[in-house]
């Protein structure tokens, strides 16, 4: 195979990845091997790839490679995600620009639509995640909408409902009044926003006195029905028992006394609002406070808001303040910096809603998987996320588990015409259980009413390594008990508790077993500013257009070099570039190799060594490599291979055993380099697939369903750590001849000798001589009056240059050296005749400082011999 002068990605990419899935070497069945299983984190169905998919699918990708490479059954399982709060966001709007409000439609003719849109938009992204090479089993792909994925969801429910473990009750929940619809409290992101306190005057009932209460949120004053004071405050003695008058509202609401009130924070008094503060409802809940709500689901206030009815809350806020002021009841207003909860899907400002919903008891199934990763039977990459997953998991909630959305699986709750429900699988179910509830045996189904929310999005996720292979409806099938469980987790640290930890639980609770047994957590992608890539800022290029641009085996190669776990990734379009040239470097070296006349010759004595040299360097590296792999160190794995192929090998191995210009190679050497090449493809296959997929292909002609993809990762054999340790000696010695070559300006095709000055013998001399461009290697006892030396170790290497020197210049330069020699000395000197630093010091730093001086008091020795030769 005839290779083209430069690599061009585009003309290789799509030809691999066709010949890939024909011959189905992504697709996995159960069978004798050991298996190796991913499961996607599953992308929003109607999302598209940017930067962080491109580096999370990159990982798993390099890890699914590899272990099939390692013989192993890989199976990576596809599949999206229905993201319930976005797509049905999207729909919405999608209809309101068609001018069609969701109000207007039944949810049966709003689904429709919503199915519609997925069916259109969705899978898009599993397309593209091909183009970055993705080795997927695609005849696997899942969606957590699709039958089996539903009817999984809703038989956990009745599980846990007929566990115990799932209750319907008021409570305070996070409302998010964009997506109209409850959030855990997993989905509220914090954030510090610059506002105002305000100081309200409360009339004290029968006393012509005030107290005054500070508060952030003026707009619920309509919604008080008590103000709360700390029973140590002598301060506020005097309202112990008394009513107050609500501003503007002039409703009496009473003075209670509790120890929650700080009474350092704001004047000491509390107005309690039970309808939209979480602390408050527990006060009401305490002291039997009634409960007024003032908002509607949209954030505009209802007609408890009084005048304010049908006003946005932030509008109410701007406008309550004006009417306070002119009631003379605004005592003063301070600017003041708050934490503000906000909506993670919509970005609007949440309102703590009392609401009836569904929850999920988590304190105790919480107690399997927070043991699982603090013992060690589950590993988190790095290890640092456990302290934070130990948190959470110590201090979880009841999960809030309905949403008020008619996109997502429907709670299989059924209400009875006289109150109360039943919970089942199936309408038929449902139906048969509420006549053996009720006794009345003429209920049809018509008298039945689903209940309207949906579940939680993570409620269904959080079922994904098993419910992929059927594992819930078929907790015995072959699939779950050979690919379960799953290997390897590849996800990011803002889902460790969304994701991880609840599939963690449901592992536990349905499968008695971790769903995983290592989690790779990735970084976060930023630009050279430090930001985060997102559309809104503009700041995250297109990853297709990179790929276009680079192609997938640059991008992915871009995207590893500065990616450890849990690190962000500081991303620029010179990774890309270095990606690309390394591919070029790759593509050429083989070009070099093949463009080679090989003879059936003697083999050198420096191609000997090299090969011997090369074959402890790759099984070094190989185990280096392996180690890297085990402990996810991946990028330190990818730079390992990435010195290997283009320090080690292009450097140097190749420059030895290169013939001579319009020389042939020996047939030895030839195919021992070809051994060596395919060995580094291997190597390189899971960082670099369709460069690595050509290039093995034109190394030689193979049978058609020979595929680098399948074929097995090199070994290492024995290590000759004596001949690895000689060549680092002969990369010295050579560098010190280019040295002398660049500072005299002698040109590389110049023949020159090297004398050692009192040495026995050169190491590997015959390389030496090749690298270094050599007449002859001699062994003397004082080097030539006009000669140019260096220092390798101990021992002194000299150049003689005869008319090649200019002396005056020379003897200038060694005096320098030898000055700037003789002040280093002075500060190592310094450090040893100072009896603290000697007898405190850990023993190899004061070894390591006598060392630079016996370095130091040889180069200068040498140098002053050599300004004397010149000097004569």
């Amino acid at each position: 195979m005839e290779l083209a002068s430069k690599y061009d990605p585009s003309l290789i990419e799509s030809k691999w990845y066709q010949y890939w899935l024909e011959k189905g070497f992504f697709n996995s069945k159960p069978d004798n091997r050991e298996p190796y299983t991913i499961v996607i984190p599953p992308p929003n169905v109607t999302g598209v790839l940017h930067m962080g998919h491109m580096l999370n699918n990159t990982i798993q990708d390099i890890l699914v490679r590899r272990a099939r490479m390692l013989g192993k059954n890989a199976c990576w399982v596809p599949g999206t995600d229905h993201a319930s709060i976005a797509t049905e966001a999207k729909v919405v709007a999608k209809l309101a620009a068609e001018g069609i409000k969701k109000t207007d439609l039944t949810r049966d003719e709003f689904l429709q639509h919503a199915w519609q849109w997925t069916h259109k938009h969705g899978g898009i992204i599993l397309e593209q995640l091909k183009k970055l090479g993705a080795s997927c089993d695609w005849d696997r792909t899942c969606f957590t909408m699709d039958e089996l994925r539903s009817e999984s969801v809703i038989k956990v429910f009745v599980d846990l409902y007929s566990k115990g473990k799932i209750y319907r009750g008021v409570r305070m929940v996070n409302w998010d009044p964009k997506a109209l619809t409850a959030l855990s409290d997993e989905e509220v992101i914090y954030k510090e926003q610059q506002g105002k306190l305000y100081y309200l005057r409360y009339k004290i009932v029968g006393e012509a006195g005030y107290a005054v209460v500070a508060t952030t949120r003026p707009e619920t004053i309509m919604g008080d029905t008590a103000m709360c004071i700390n029973p140590n405050d002598e301060s506020k003695a005097h309202l112990r028992g008394k009513k107050v008058i609500v501003p503007l509202v002039n409703r009496e609401i009473p003075v209670i006394e509790d120890d929650y009130v700080d009474i350092e924070f704001g004047t000491g008094c509390l107005k309690v609002t039970p309808a939209h503060d979480v602390n408050d409802y527990m006060l009401g809940e305490k002291y039997n406070l009634q409960t007024i709500d003032i908002f509607n689901d949209n954030g505009t206030l209802n007609e408890n808001g009084a005048q304010y009815n049908g006003l946005d809350r932030f509008v109410v806020r701007e406008k309550i303040e004006k009417d306070l002021a002119d009631a003379g009841l605004l005592e003063k207003v301070e600017a003041y910096v708050n934490k503000v909860g906000f909506s993670e899907r919509t970005d609007a400002v949440i309102e703590p809603k009392l609401s009836m919903q569904w929850f999920l008891k988590m304190e105790e199934l919480a107690q399997p998987a927070l043991k699982a990763v603090m013992n060690d039977t589950i590993q988190l990459h790095p290890a640092k996320f456990k302290n934070t997953y130990r948190h959470w998991m110590e201090n979880v909630k009841d999960w809030c588990i309905s949403r008020q959305l008619w996109w997502g699986h429907r709670i299989p709750a059924y209400y009875l015409p006289q109150g109360g429900f039943v919970v089942a699988n199936s309408e038929a179910e449902a139906l048969k259980l509420a006549i053996e509830k009720t006794g009345n045996k003429n209920l049809t189904i018509n008298d039945l009413r689903q209940d309207e929310d949906c579940l939680d999005t993570w409620f269904s996720s959080w079922l994904w390594p098993i419910s992929v292979f059927d594992g819930i409806n078929n907790p015995e099938n072959d699939e779950i008990n050979y690919y379960y469980p799953t290997n390897d987790l590849v996800t990011a640290p803002e889902i460790l508790f969304f994701w991880v930890a609840r599939m963690v639980v449901a592992g536990y609770e349905w499968r008695g077993k971790y769903p995983f047994k290592n989690v790779y957590l990735t970084g976060i992608v930023r630009d050279k500013l430090g930001r985060k890539m997102s559309k809104s800022l503009g700041n995250s290029p297109d990853p297709l257009d990179l790929i276009a641009h680079f192609g997938a085996d640059a991008v992915r190669l871009g995207m590893l070099l500065t990616s450890p776990a849990g690190n962000d990734l500081p991303y620029d379009d010179s990774l890309c570039e270095q990606g690309r040239n390394f591919n070029n470097k790759i593509w050429n070296a083989l070009r070099l190799i093949k463009g080679w006349e090989v003879a059936d010759i003697k083999q050198p004595k420096s191609s000997e060594i090299a090969i011997q040299w090369f074959d402890s360097r790759l099984s070094q590296a190989i185990d280096e490599i392996d180690d890297l792999f085990n402990k996810y160190r991946l990028s330190e794995a990818l730079m390992a291979v990435y010195k290997l192929f283009w320090d080690e090998f292009s450097s140097w191995y190749l420059e030895v055993v290169k013939p001579a210009y319009q020389q042939p190679i020996d047939k030895q050497t030839y195919e021992s380099t070809l051994v060596f090449f395919e060995k580094l493809l291997k190597l390189l296959h899971p960082f670099l697939p369709f460069i690595t997929e050509e290039l093995y292909h034109a190394l030689k002609d193979r049978a058609d369903d020979d595929s680098i993809m399948i074929s097995l990762m090199p070994t290492s054999g024995a290590v000759d750590a004596n001949i690895i340790a000689q060549f680092e000696e002969v990369k010295e010695i050579v560098a010190g001849i280019r040295t002398i070559r660049l500072d005299k300006n002698i040109p590389n095709k110049d023949v020159l000798e090297l004398q050692l000055i009192g040495a026995t013998d050169c190491v590997l001399s015959e390389v030496v001589v090749k690298m270094g461009n050599l007449s002859s290697i001699s062994t003397v006892d004082a080097k030539t009056p006009t000669s140019a030396s260096f220092m390798v170790g101990r021992t002194e290497y000299a150049i003689p240059l005869d008319d090649k020197v200019d002396v005056e210049a020379e003897i200038k330069k060694i005096e320098e050296e030898i000055g700037y020699l003789k002040g280093f000395l002075k500060s190592v000197m310094a450090k040893l005749s100072n009896e603290r630093f000697v007898a405190n010091a850990k023993p190899e730093i004061v070894d390591n400082e006598r060392k630079k001086q016996a370095d130091a008091e040889s180069k200068i020795k040498s140098l002053e011999e050599s300004l004397l030769t010149l000097k004569k």
